[in-house]
């Protein structure tokens, strides 16, 4: 890769790395839907004023706005907040974990979908990894049952950001601008939660701590804005295939910070995991 390519995937990788931290820094005195509600105002805010200064239009008409605001119910709403749920149980290194699992779920829900039949080695990708997530999740589910909550709620989260994965790529089919279709998803999301914390008699309110503050901050403008535009513009420079690769890195980073951060303990079984993980995924990325 180039140096700028580097860069991106950098991007890429630290984004990804860093989400997990600060999202937990939002689960406590406002409500996950709220916190979510917040993220993705402001990122949408700066997503449309992205879309401009690329002059892509923001115009569609309703069948194309139908699409959109499916994928902000799949990607931009109920799969944080899946994760934001999820998170109240686990250390945050293991949510990421995962979260990366994603490319192995993708395989298994198109193969139930009968939309194309699975590839021997894409299956042995899956196996391989999500055993992994269960290697990870091991030590965890022995000593508490929120640990199993966590888990199901983030593979439920997991199923949706996959389901959104699949109007994404119908909708670049169809030739709808990237940012611009996600500045409209961004907003969906946040009408979603708007309406569902509504309905709960949720408060909207703001947690006056610079740790809850910064959290939010962090999570709409490195992890959802920029994040993304790096991601974007790797899947453009050098394909889907090797952009994939920064799967395989974060989880790591994302462990080590929980490591140094929440006092996450390392067992053989967790390191086995990992690497379950990590060698399932590039199992993925290379049978593509």
């Amino acid at each position: 890769m180039r140096p700028f390519e580097l860069l991106l995937c950098g991007m890429v990788v630290f984004g990804w790395s860093t989400s997990w931290l600060p999202l937990k820094s939002q689960l406590g005195v406002v409500a996950p839907e709220v916190s979510l509600l917040w993220r993705f105002l402001i990122a949408a805010s700066v997503m449309f004023i992205v879309s401009i200064y690329l002059r892509q239009s923001l115009r569609f008409d309703w069948r194309t706005h139908l699409r959109i605001a499916l994928l902000g119910l799949c990607i931009f709403s109920t799969n944080f907040a899946f994760f934001y749920h999820g998170g109240k149980g686990v250390a945050s290194g293991l949510l990421a974990v995962v979260f990366s699992s994603a490319s192995l779920v993708n395989v298994l829900m198109i193969a139930g979908l009968g939309r194309a039949r699975p590839r021997l080695a894409h299956l042995l990708a899956a196996a391989v990894g999500l055993s992994g997530v269960v290697c990870l999740f091991w030590p965890e589910l022995q000593v508490s049952d929120a640990a199993m909550t966590s888990l199901g709620l983030c593979l439920i989260g997991t199923l949706f950001f996959c389901t959104g994965n699949m109007v994404s790529a119908d909708c670049q089919k169809r030739g709808i601008p990237v940012f611009a279709s996600t500045s409209w998803g961004m907003a969906y999301g946040a009408c979603y939660l708007a309406l569902f914390s509504f309905v709960s008699g949720h408060e909207f309110i703001i947690e006056p701590t610079q740790t809850y503050i910064f959290g939010l901050l962090w999570l709409a403008l490195v992890s959802s804005v920029m994040t993304f535009a790096a991601y974007l513009s790797l899947l453009g420079r050098i394909g889907a295939s090797r952009a994939g690769y920064a799967t395989v890195i974060f989880p790591v980073f994302a462990l080590l910070i929980s490591t140094i951060f929440e006092s996450y303990v390392w067992s053989g079984l967790a390191f086995t995991g990992l690497a379950l993980v990590i060698f399932g995924n590039v199992i993925m990325i290379r049978a593509r």
